[in-house]
Formats: C-alpha cells, structure tokens, sequence
C-alpha cells in the first residue's frame, strides 16, 4: 500500500470517529442542563477548552453564549474540528479511496454529508439539537459497521482500525473530561443529590450505560464509572480496551516495534492509574496525560508509515498537540490534510 493511501485510510477513521464524539461531547453538556438547577448549570466555554480550540474560538471575535459556542463546535467550516469540517474531511478522504473503500461506503457518506449540511439549522435550535445529534452519532455508526462488514482484512483495514480506536480512546477521555475539569462544583452545598445523574448521562452519552450495568452490576457511581470508561477492557469505548485493540492491530504491520514501545508506555500509564481516588483537578490532570501519551503513538504511527512532507516536524495532519504545560491545549487541528 501507497503511504499515502495509508495515511488517508488513518485520518478517514480518525475524521468519522472525531465527528460522532463531538456530537457525544456536545450531548453530555446538553443533557447535563436538562437535569441540573440552573445554579449548577455548566459552562458551554468550556468545551472549547476541551477541545483545544479556544485560541481559534477567541480569534473568531463572537459572543459566548450557548448558540455561538454550539455554532463553532458543530457548523462552523473555519473550525477545521468542527462537526461539518470532520465530516467533509472524511468524505474527502474517501473520495480519493473509491477504489480502496466498498461502493456502499463512498455513497453513503456523501449522502450524509449533504444531509448534514441541508439540516444544520436544526442544530442551532435548543428544541431539534437533540435529534440532530443523534442523527449524525447514528449516521456514523452505520458507516463504521459497513466498513467493517464490507472491508476485506488487509492493510487498509488494519490502518482504519488503528485510526479508529485511536481516536476513540481520546476523545472517550474528552467526553469524561466535561465532568472531570471542574465543570460543576462537587462540593458546592446541595450539589451531592445531583452528581449521580452527571455520571449517568455520561454513560448514556457513550451509549455504556447497559453494558456498565452488566459489568459492574451496581449502582451508578463516579469510581465505577471510571473504571468502566476508562480501563474496562470489554466495553469498546474504554480507553484501554482501544489502546489493546490499537496493540492488536499494529502487531499485524511490519516495522511496529517502535510504535508498540510507545504503546506500551500509555497502556502501562493507564493501568497503574487509580482514577477512582483522584479529586476532580487531578482527574483532569490523568485525562491530560493520557492524551500526551496518545500523541506519541499517533506520533510513532504517522513517522513510520506516513509520508514526510516539507518543514515536518513530526507532527501529521490534525493531531492533538499541547504544550509544556499539558493543561494549556493548542487546535485539534494543526495540520489538515491536503487531499
């Protein structure tokens, strides 16, 4: 296989990925208003914040509020994390893969896209969001279960599941992170009735809220709920069961052993990890550090089977980046791809 090709099969899985979780991201603050007093109502900024997109949020010189915040995240094209831009870019992507990717796939995903775009008024409207979302995380899950119900194992797919599960391990760590970077006070006075419901949508929004209760078999709680979410290794959405389905398909392409050292450090991190007993800021300092080293194997994985390209600096495409101070997140986007 062309790296190039490679290259494009990767970002594809990571763009599709990008895209339904985004919805989930936005779906959890949603949720989370609904079911709160408005005295413990979160902050829509802070998504932003999460995303690493406030530097291109301020520069945007727009308002605050809940409409503005929803527009960037979902519609807005010169936000290249946006929802529409994730989605363009994988039907980019695809385009140049019609002869890699089943026909099925390349047609639906331009139907979609252009659904996506007939209907963006609807995610601007407090009362159609909702369903808009659900639309778009539904849309996605199609495609991925024709991708994978259609795709011969080869190269190509071994690549699409690396990008995949790779993608979902962060953003899975984002969507916790909405509860964990102090959204909501927890030990603000009366708070504590409320906090069971935050972890039950957060569960809802990965759609683990049946699957947690076959596994744990208790009550919703913020420690068990983490360790589903984060280390569970049956549930497909926790971080680690994506990094060891990562471990799984990397052994199936030649030259891995560097990535598979990177690998082994972020696995090793998450697994010595007790979440469960962390405050609130030093769960968002774990969340921080597991993305650092998610990076580094994207890192290992773009420098081993992606072409270079002028002035790189090791970085690809539209990898996370952050700087010294891992709390201070830089664009989900640095780099977009030219397809």
């Amino acid at each position: 296989m062309l790296s190039r090709v490679a290259e494009n099969v990767y970002w594809l899985a990571r763009y599709l990925e990008r895209a339904e979780n985004t919805a989930r991201l936005v779906n959890v603050n949603a949720k989370l208003l609904l079911d709160l007093p408005p005295e413990y109502r979160p902050d829509w900024l802070a998504l932003i914040d999460i995303t690493g997109s406030r530097e291109l949020f301020d520069a945007r010189e727009k308002g605050t509020e809940e409409r503005d915040i929803v527009h960037f995240l979902i519609a807005d094209l010169d936000n290249p994390g946006s929802i529409l831009s994730s989605v363009r870019s994988a039907r980019e992507n695809a385009r140049t893969l019609r002869d890699v990717l089943p026909n099925e796939v390349w047609e639906h995903m331009n139907e979609l896209f252009m659904e996506i775009k007939e209907k963006l008024p609807a995610a601007l409207s407090k009362r159609t969001r909702f369903h808009f979302l659900q639309r778009i995380i539904r849309g996605m899950q199609t495609l991925t279960g024709e991708l994978e119900g259609t795709m011969s194992r080869n190269d190509a797919f071994t690549l699409l599941m690396l990008g995949r599960n790779l993608e979902r391990a962060d953003m899975t760590s984002r969507i916790v992170d909405v509860r964990s970077a102090q959204l909501l006070p927890a030990d603000a006075p009366g708070f504590r009735p409320f906090d069971t419901i935050q972890w039950l949508n957060l569960l809802k929004t990965l759609s683990g809220y049946q699957m947690y209760r076959l596994s744990q078999r208790t009550l919703v709680s913020r420690s068990a709920v983490l360790e589903f979410v984060l280390r569970d290794l049956q549930f497909p959405r926790a971080c680690l069961f994506c990094l060891k389905e990562v471990e799984h398909f990397l052994r199936a392409l030649p030259r891995s052993a560097g990535v598979l050292g990177s690998l082994g450090g972020a696995r090793s991190f998450l697994e010595s990890a007790t979440p469960a007993t962390l405050d609130q800021p030093g769960l968002h300092e774990l969340i921080d550090q597991l993305q650092l080293h998610i990076i580094v194997v994207h890192e290992g994985i773009a420098q081993t089977y992606f072409p270079p390209r002028a002035g790189d600096t090791g970085q690809s495409q539209s990898q996370i980046q952050f700087s010294s101070d891992a709390r201070q997140r830089k664009p989900l986007f640095s780099e977009a791809p030219s397809i």
